[in-house]
């Protein structure tokens, strides 16, 4: 079970009752969130992800953060949506629905494809349906050897969402997908990593420091050139051949103006190891 890192971070003291549902520090230039309702398996509320937009969209932000570490306390990375504590709205008119998923599961997993630091998933137990594309949507996806995946929508006659049908197919092609939705087996982490969807299994007891070892490689490295990476990456999915060289052509221009690009150059001259400042 990973635990923050709040020994060695930069916290502030806070009244706030949310902040204890998602606790968040600093440790390094890594910016660390963590899904704290370990009763309830980590279901996710409504005020618990917007604390979780917000955090993402404070680590683009914020250049003193150079990568980040989604993770979970308890069994449970994320069970899931938990709807009790949204706003109310009255009797449900048409759109409803579509307008919820929109502005709620899909503005989350939005979050983690946009966020401009690179994301790492540390996945410490089940991943349910939402939970499960939380974890898909992030750069990089570790996990413990007890954690699990599931597709759970089709077990309650749901459509998946949360950008399910529009990550896996990219991820594992869409016959493995269809598998995947069709039947919502439970799918083991060793199994998972086998199709591509993790992109490594460790001991339970292993999984935190995994994840710091990660995430400091990546905020030791060059954060622009990984952001426009991580842009192009995703963008390509979505690209023809022409339109992601030209993307690809444009990122390079752009990154050959940081000081980061400059130093890298400057290090393989002068052969010693590049110092990258992160701008």
């Amino acid at each position: 079970m990973p635990s923050s890192p709040e020994d060695t971070t930069e916290s502030t003291e806070s009244t706030d009752p949310l902040d204890s549902l998602v606790l968040h520090a600093t440790d390094n230039g890594v910016s660390w969130i963590t899904l704290n309702r370990p009763e309830a398996m980590n279901a996710v509320t409504w005020d618990q992800r917007e604390r979780v937009i917000a955090l993402l969209a404070e680590a683009s932000a914020d250049p003193a953060v150079r990568a980040v570490v989604l993770t979970a306390t308890g069994r449970g990375f994320c069970a899931g949506a938990d709807l009790r504590g949204a706003p109310a709205t009255g009797d449900r008119v048409p759109g409803d629905v579509a307008r919820t998923i929109r502005l709620g599961a899909q503005r989350l997993i939005a979050a983690v494809l946009d966020c401009e630091k690179p994301v790492i998933a540390a996945v410490n137990g089940t991943a349910a349906g939402i939970g499960a594309h939380l974890a898909f949507a992030c750069d990089l996806v570790l996990a413990a050897d007890s954690a699990r995946f599931i597709e759970v929508f089709v077990r309650r006659g749901l459509v998946p969402d949360g950008g399910g049908a529009y990550l896996l197919p990219r991820l594992i092609g869409p016959q493995r997908a269809k598998e995947l939705m069709f039947f919502g087996d439970s799918l083991a982490a060793r199994e998972a990593e086998r199709l591509g969807l993790v992109n490594r299994v460790v001991p339970d007891e292993e999984l935190t420091a995994t994840a710091r070892a990660w995430a400091q490689r990546l905020a030791d490295g060059p954060t622009r050139a990984i952001a426009l990476t991580k842009q192009l990456v995703n963008a390509s999915l979505d690209s023809d051949r022409a339109t992601a060289f030209a993307a690809e052509a444009m990122a390079q221009e752009i990154n050959m103006t940081t000081q980061d690009a400059n130093e890298g150059v400057a290090s393989f001259v002068e052969r010693r190891t590049p110092k990258y400042r992160g701008v």
